[in-house]
């Protein structure tokens, strides 16, 4: 064999051998990228996955701090030991489960953490369960969007009686919706298009309906059926 054909030989093989070693190197690299691939669908998978919760407990310190100035006045005139802070998976108006926070009375705690497992195993739609905290203790703000809620201390208009509200015997649902309506006003205002209950949409209170029920059946009165009804609240004597 010639020295020409011996070295184009060499040549070739040399070619063939480098295109073989890329080849080698760019399968490792996708196996590599699907790998990582994975793994970071697999982490958000587990971030988006919400373990159902139903609890309730003495306030924490932190959710102490968050509500003195706010929903609790700085002089305490409700001791925290009589409340309980609530942690409850809800079915949100996406389609998608949420954990929610709620301060309530804690004569009550039990039973309205089995309302909203109730609510909830129904697939009953709620916008946001958050505490009123977050909206500075503002009702009209936290009505205006859409937040549940229970506890706020306040008295009753032009009187010195703590309110239901004021002791976290009162929970109002779905405000928007379901409207305190007082002649031709509503209180949000916002929600002057839901004062008409003839046309059920989601989120508003019915009687007879998966919320209403809930709650009533556990003794609990509903303010849709007051002279100047308040269809977003419920609220329990004790």
């Amino acid at each position: 064999m010639s020295k020409i054909k011996r070295l184009s030989t060499s040549l070739i093989m040399a070619t063939l051998m480098l295109s073989m070693l890329g080849c080698s190197n760019n399968l490792k690299d996708t196996s590599s990228s699907n790998e990582n691939s994975n793994t970071n669908e697999a982490i958000i998978a587990e971030e988006e996955k919400i373990v159902e919760t139903f609890s309730y407990s003495s306030i924490p310190e932190n959710i102490k701090k968050d509500m003195l100035g706010k929903s609790m006045p700085l002089h305490e005139p409700l001791s925290f030991d009589n409340l309980s802070y609530l942690r409850i998976t809800y079915y949100g108006f996406d389609e998608k489960t949420h954990i929610g926070e709620m301060v309530v009375d804690k004569r009550v705690a039990a039973e309205v953490v089995d309302i909203f497992k109730e609510l909830y195993e129904k697939k009953y739609s709620i916008e946001k369960i958050k505490l009123i905290d977050k909206y500075d203790a503002i009702d009209e703000s936290s009505m205006s969007d859409n937040n549940s809620s229970s506890f706020c201390y306040r008295t009753i208009a032009n009187t010195n009686t703590v309110s239901n509200h004021g002791k976290g015997l009162a929970i109002d649902i779905n405000p928007l919706q379901n409207p305190h309506v007082i002649g031709n006003k509503t209180s949000p205002e916002s929600g002057y298009a839901y004062a008409d209950r003839s046309n059920t949409k989601m989120g508003m209170i019915q009687v007879g309906d998966d919320c209403y029920n809930a709650f009533t059946s556990r003794g609990w009165s509903w303010g849709g059926h007051w002279k100047n009804p308040d269809y977003q609240h419920f609220e329990k004597s004790i």
